[in-house]
């Protein structure tokens, strides 16, 4: 999909899709993007769900994962497991500076109370090698595992959406869906959960660390806040 769909279009998609299953959903997903989806994952929560779906209707299918040095030995280890379990496509894309480096230079990572510095550590940290792995990657479609329950932001988004930040389509096949049934998901398919995770870009559990937020895309707009 190389344009913006329509209002009309979106608000078409999302009604016809509202109560089809979450494989449903990736499978017309795929279709639309006749070849160049991408799923992306930071190993939290509940994403062997999203990755597992993703999996069966494209085994193959690009994982961008960004590993900005932060996660916690048992997310790394979360990780390789299910790498290994399915075969994940994984490419990783890492900040152009170490996690040891930053913190040389700028000290412990900002906590909730300094939003300036956190945009500035997801800009350097996160948003930077996101940015760079859609574009080596060049998806026209972005699986997402947001969920409508995780914050007030994504409540008000939907299955589908584009994307202006990265000029995609955004799908998310498990946006209507609890915990509850993630968990029932991830016992029918013996899949393994990662519950000690933690970004260090949202602080908290509630902000947004900027890739599916509007500041996130004028961050990486700015030609003076881009250069690393």
């Amino acid at each position: 999909m190389s344009s913006a769909p329509s209002p009309d279009q979106l608000a078409q998609w999302n009604r016809e899709l509202r109560d089809h299953s979450p494989l449903d959903i990736v499978r017309w997903a795929s279709a639309q993007a006749a070849g160049r989806a991408v799923v992306s994952t930071n190993f939290r929560p509940y994403e062997a769900v999203l990755l597992h779906l993703a999996t069966q209707a494209q085994p193959d299918l690009p994982v961008l994962w960004v590993d900005h040095g932060y996660n916690r030995p048992a997310t790394y280890r979360h990780a390789e497991a299910l790498r290994a379990q399915l075969q994940l496509n994984v490419h990783a894309f890492l900040p152009r500076l170490t996690a040891a480096h930053r913190d040389a230079i700028h000290g412990p990572v900002p906590g909730p109370d300094d939003e300036v510095a956190l945009k500035e550590f997801s800009r350097v940290m996160k948003l930077e090698p996101f940015q760079r792995g859609m574009r080596e990657l060049a998806p026209t479609v972005w699986l997402t595992a947001l969920r409508r329950e995780q914050s007030e932001t994504r409540a008000g988004l939907d299955l589908v959406a584009w994307d202006a930040n990265f000029s995609t389509l955004k799908v998310s096949p498990l946006f209507y869906w609890d915990d509850a049934q993630l968990e029932a998901y991830l016992r029918e398919h013996n899949l393994p959960n990662e519950l000690d995770y933690f970004d260090p870009a949202k602080a908290d559990a509630k902000r947004e660390c900027g890739l599916h937020a509007t500041w996130g895309g004028q961050v990486l707009s700015d030609p003076v806040a881009s250069t690393p």
